[in-house]
């Protein structure tokens, strides 16, 4: 999957690539699978703006996806290669033998045509990318994304452009994952994941090429604090880049807290005793 740069007709045009795969299917999409989407501008019930820099933008449809893959044993072919403008990655509309249709996180491989499905018991040629089975059915080292947290709840792990985890052991009803941050943790090994890595991994290489298209996005302008005065940002202030006020301290919010190097974390998070390795290498912190 190539990214697509442009002649520099314009100054826009000169830097920017985007990434505009061919096998994406140019019609409108599935009227049944859809609804309406409203935004909120970043403000909550109160009209209160608690999500900044937000607003604007192009209208969307959401598109409702089967991240629990409960209809088991019965193939479904591939249809179509779809975009989705509320997610990274691409999407998968999928048919089964009786009729119904859904839509579902297109893995890396998969073309129109192909025959996937989801069950409880695998054989040993059923590992292609698109097939949905609990983790104890899977052998060590494959590439999952798509994974349950908690058996039948859907998955909420790896569903981004280009991201997958791998399994590393099972163990006393209980699976190793490593996810992509290289953190290590159990999860239960009734709960289902599909083969292969999610499509699109090139989105992380566009460049948007200019503001206006952050803009079409519902992205609005943000304003750096070190460019403020102090009464308007604790990193504003000085004369230029001045070692006192101007980003020479921590950067912070407007309110005063950490910006980079802040523990978001919970110490008390009760899922913290199925953390084997934290993304630096450690043990959990309730953990010796």
């Amino acid at each position: 999957m190539a990214l697509k740069s442009f002649r520099p007709l314009t100054p826009s045009l000169r830097f920017t690539h985007l990434n505009r795969p061919e096998e994406i299917s140019t019609k409108r999409p599935e009227r049944g699978l859809v609804e309406s989407k409203s935004k909120t501008g970043g403000r909550n019930a109160y009209g209160r703006i608690t999500s900044r820099r937000r607003g604007g933008g192009h209208k969307q449809l959401y598109r409702i996806i089967d991240f629990k893959r409960a209809k088991l044993d019965m193939p479904a072919k591939v249809q179509a290669i779809e975009y989705d403008p509320n997610r990274t990655a691409l999407l998968a509309l999928i048919a089964y033998a009786d009729g119904e249709k859904n839509y579902i996180l297109a893995p890396k491989g998969l073309k129109v045509g192909d025959s996937i499905y989801s069950a409880l018991k695998t054989d040993a040629n059923d590992f292609r990318p698109g097939n949905s089975f609990p983790l104890s059915e899977i052998p060590p080292a494959t590439l999952l994304h798509s994974v349950e947290l908690v058996p039948g709840r859907g998955a909420q792990v790896a569903r981004s452009a280009g991201v997958s985890v791998e399994l590393v052991s099972i163990e006393n009803g209980a699976a190793q994952l490593k996810l992509g941050s290289g953190e290590i943790r159990l999860v239960n090994a009734k709960c289902r994941a599909t083969i292969g890595e999610v499509s699109n991994a090139d989105h992380s290489k566009r460049k948007l090429g200019k503001a206006g298209r952050n803009r079409w996005l519902g992205k609005r302008p943000r304003v750096r604090g070190v460019a403020m005065n102090p009464v308007d940002h604790p990193n504003g202030g000085g004369q230029g880049k001045s070692k006192g006020g101007g980003g020479r301290q921590h950067l912070v919010s407007p309110w005063g807290q950490l910006a980079k190097g802040f523990p978001t974390r919970r110490r008390t998070k009760l899922s913290n005793s199925l953390i084997i390795t934290r993304v630096n290498g450690r043990p959990p912190r309730n953990k010796k």
